[in-house]
Formats: structure tokens, sequence, C-alpha cells
């Protein structure tokens, strides 16, 4: 079973559409909070709460003191108990942090279930709400699961979950056998067969920009509106960045499941990686973790093997041509030079090459 998420932005929102999305955002906000309170207060009182047991007794306790949760879908208030109960699983499992409350204004969303809507073309039904429009239509035929209603900087956007009955896309005929990919943070990738993708750095690029937006803010009164138009201008700014980081990420991750059957590349601790203070800023631009989510549902998608090399495997200190290993090989040395055997090659190059015969390897 293949499911998969379509994102579309929500076409020139009403007032009266963005009051209602602000409203159940809201909703799940506080439903979500006061769950965590009311799990708090149950422990220390010697209880064991379970996410069920404080979602009945919101609900019976809503319709007098929380009567305005019903001017919106009752799926805002019902999945925020889900989401504690999910946050808590993560949290026991050793998977996740103890669960946090939520802030106005940082990834407000809500969720609705597949019986709480429809949709036509390119626009969607909501419940209390109305017909919405939307930018398009959604692209994949199967059975719709469920939506979740989201605000990025200004605009707002729904996610729709599809339960696929056949892959949406084609696969190239040319498609070759196998690739081995180095990830980096001079260029984004080098390839065994000798491509390099530059990665987009829009972080880099726009980083005086931000900048400048953040001094202006720092300099203003907190709660006044020329803070929130501030707050607003730096949103949009990260909301840039983003786009130009996805889509440079989609163009990658695209090409290399559309034309090769095979992708070997490296589990890198990201989170190690970014400990380092010099090398975290442009480990955070590449977008690493990113690229391996979109890898991960595209090979679905297109029946790609994803070969995943162990972080400790010494792809760069490793001659690709006689298997020699270096005990020490500094970042700056760009060219890899063998001094048992006398053969050079970028370093990049002779890493994506180590990791491509690994991962055969690892899949014989």
């Amino acid at each position: 079973m293949l499911v998969l998420s379509h994102k579309i932005q929500i076409k020139n929102p009403t007032v009266k559409q963005e009051r209602y999305f602000r409203q159940a955002c809201g909703t799940s906000r506080f439903a979500y909070n006061w769950g965590l309170a009311e799990w708090k207060r149950q422990y220390e009182a010697g209880l064991k709460p379970t996410a069920f047991k404080i979602k009945k007794a919101f609900n019976a306790i809503k319709p007098v003191d929380f009567p305005w949760v019903f001017n919106v879908t009752k799926c805002a208030a019902e999945q925020a108990f889900a989401n504690l109960g999910t946050a808590f699983k993560h949290f026991f499992n050793g998977s996740g942090q103890y669960p946090q409350f939520k802030k106005k204004g940082r990834r407000d969303s809500f969720y609705l279930s597949n019986d709480q809507f429809k949709t036509e073309g390119n626009r969607i039904k909501i419940p209390k709400l109305g017909w919405v429009k939307l930018t398009e239509s959604i692209r994949f035929e199967g059975k719709i699961l469920s939506a979740t209603v989201s605000s990025n900087a200004d605009k707002w956007f729904i996610s729709i979950s599809v339960q696929l009955k056949t892959s949406p896309v084609k696969i190239s005929e040319n498609q070759t056998d196998v690739v081995g990919v180095d990830l980096g943070v001079k260029s984004l990738a080098t390839l065994s067969n000798g491509e390099t993708i530059e990665g987009q750095k829009p972080l880099k690029k726009l980083s005086r920009r931000l900048a400048r937006l953040q001094r202006k803010q720092a300099s203003l009164t907190k709660g006044s509106k020329r803070n929130d138009r501030q707050k607003l201008k730096i949103s949009k700014l990260h909301y840039r960045i983003k786009a130009i980081r996805q889509d440079g990420l989609h163009k990658l991750t695209h090409h290399l499941c559309q034309d090769f059957k095979i992708i070997c590349l490296e589990d890198l601790n990201v989170k190690g990686m970014m400990k380092n203070s010099r090398l975290a800023k442009a480990i955070s631009d590449m977008g690493f973790y990113e690229l391996k989510r979109q890898l991960g549902y595209k090979a679905g998608l297109y029946g790609n093997w994803i070969s995943i090399i162990d972080k400790w495997f010494p792809s760069s200190k490793t001659c690709s041509n006689c298997g020699d290993k270096k005990e020490l090989f500094k970042l700056s040395e760009r060219v890899y030079h063998c001094e048992t055997c006398g053969y050079e090659m970028d370093r990049d190059l002779n890493a994506a090459i180590n990791i491509e015969r690994e991962g055969i390897r690892l899949l014989a």
C-alpha cells in the first residue's frame, strides 16, 4: 500500500475563510495544550493518563466550558488528542522528547478526516465553511484518507493524503543500473558517473537580507503592529528560502529515481555533523535529511532500490583504484592522492565510486 500526500495552496482565501482557518488552528492548539496540562495533572495525582481518557474528559465539559469549539470542524479538537497520544508514545519508546505546549503562530494546522470533506476539481468543501478554491486539483488517483490545513507565512495550504492504486509516474526507458551518491557541503551531490550537482544554498545567498530584517525587528516593540508586519516579512523570506531548497532537492531526487535503478548513499549522522559550528549552517542549507526523506517515498513510486551505507564506512579515505586506506585525510584536501598506487582523483568522485561498490556489495 502506497500513501502519498499532495500539498496544494489555497487560492486567495476570503476574510471569512482565513478567520475560520485561524479559529480551527486555535481550537486544535487549545485542545492539545489542555490535554497536555491534564495529562501532567493526572500523572502528578498518581493516575495513569491516556489520550482516550483525556479526550473523553474534554468532550464532557466542552459544551459548557468551551462552546466555541463547535464553530469549526470537530476534527480540529479530536485529532489533537490523537497527536498528544502519539507524542507520548514517541517519548516513552525513546524516539522523541517530552511533549511541549504549542505556541500561536508556530506550525499552525488542523486535521480533517476523509468523511469531513470532499473534493471536486480544484476546490474542496470543508465543514461549517463550504467550498474553498485551490490552485490545482489532486494529481493522484486513489482513496482519499485525510487532509491537513496549515499556514506558512501569509499563505494557506491543504495536504491531502491519498492511498494510490498505481504509481503515478512513468519510468524512463534509459534507466541505468546503479549510482553512488556522495553528499557534501561544497557540492550537494557527486555521482559515481562523474556528474556533479551544485546545491542551491539559498540561506547563504539570502542571509544578509534575513539578518537585516531580524535586526530591524529587534528594535521594535513586541506585540506592536509594526513588529507583526516585520515578523511577516521574515516569515515570507524563510518560506522563500525553504521553497528554493525544496525545488533543488526535488529536481535531484527526481533525476536519481528516474535514471537509476539502484541508488547507493551514506547514512549520514546529520545531528552529529550539525555539532560542528563551522559546518552547521552549510549542512542545514543543503537539506540532507529532506533529501533522504524524498528519496524514501519516491523510490516506492519509481521502483528503485535504496542501498544505505554505514556512516562509518571510510568512503573518502579509501582509494577507489587499489583499495588502500588513508589513516588521515583532511577535509581541506580536495584531491585524493593514493600513496600506494599513485592514483589521483577528486575526493568526492572517489568517495561516490566507493559508495557505489559498497552499496552493490550489501545488496548482493
